[in-house]
């Protein structure tokens, strides 16, 4: 090998890993480094999906399945997708789950940072340009393959007046009028909402139709996970009202799963009658 010659290692690692450097943030910027395809960098990268949120008639429910996947495998049964920002405002991750974990993490504290300095919490109207924000500011990773679109929920802390803002990969922000969907399952998510969302409803029905829309889209995608009945994995989901924020306790999802699941099992013996 001749001075000024570099080592081709081939298809045995990316070439920012070889001796032109070990530079991770190199190993992103780099074009000759796949987003996707069989092998790539792509097929490293665990994503999270599915979540959703929707209006009740004193707040709003938060949602999120538990299945995270890399490439065509299942990585993780048990992923957190649902986080509090504050005491009264919540944020739900879809894609990349490195990233969008970091930004929930990193809102949360840019939350209470503010809080400090200003002596008053953030408007959820305020929230939502400050989450757009960071989601703006992840677009070069975004470009890369690695998609960050969370969901934004809350009651504002001034009116009381509960609020669903949703998000597209490039920053903009959108105000739900009803409910929100992201992640890969939240086309089929979205037809349950569709046709099962009710304004009047109370916490209790909300909480529901959120799981029985996870768990529509867990039949329907494969990146989406159901109920795990035998490890006692169910979805998160939060409730956040002029109480504030809190989580339903396992037991209480567990109980709606099961009525979920007899009333999908009723409906097959009855189909197949």
């Amino acid at each position: 090998m001749t001075e000024g010659d570099q080592l081709d290692l081939g298809d045995l690692m990316p070439r920012p890993f070889g001796p032109s450097g070990s530079s991770f943030a190199g190993l992103l910027s780099d074009p000759v480094v796949p987003a996707g395809g069989s092998g790539g960098l792509g097929d490293r990268v665990v994503d999270g999906t599915t979540v959703l949120a929707l209006r009740f008639a004193d707040g709003v429910v938060v949602a999120g399945d538990r299945r995270a996947t890399a490439g065509n495998m299942i990585s993780r049964t048990d992923m957190r997708k649902v986080f509090p920002a504050d005491r009264h405002s919540a944020v739900a991750i879809a894609g990349a789950a490195g990233p969008a974990m970091e930004m929930a993490r990193l809102f949360a504290t840019e939350l209470e940072h503010y809080e400090k300095v200003e002596g008053e919490v953030l408007s959820l109207e305020g929230k939502s340009n400050r989450l757009a924000g960071m989601v703006r500011a992840h677009l070069p990773m975004a470009m890369r393959g690695m998609v960050v679109v969370p969901l934004l929920a809350g009651v504002d802390p001034h009116s009381g007046e509960p609020g669903i803002h949703e998000y597209d990969p490039i920053g903009g922000r959108y105000l739900a009028r009803r409910f929100a969907v992201s992640g890969s399952g939240g086309v089929v998510a979205a037809q349950t909402l569709r046709h099962r969302f009710d304004p009047r409803a109370d916490e209790a029905a909300a909480a529901t139709v959120a799981v029985e829309a996870l768990f529509d889209a867990a039949e329907q995608d494969s990146a989406t996970g159901g109920p795990d009945l035998v490890r006692r994995i169910y979805p998160i989901v939060a409730v956040i009202d002029g109480d504030g924020y809190r989580e339903l306790e396992p037991e209480a999802v567990a109980a709606i799963v099961d009525e979920v699941v007899a009333a999908h099992r009723e409906r097959v013996d009855r189909d197949q009658a």
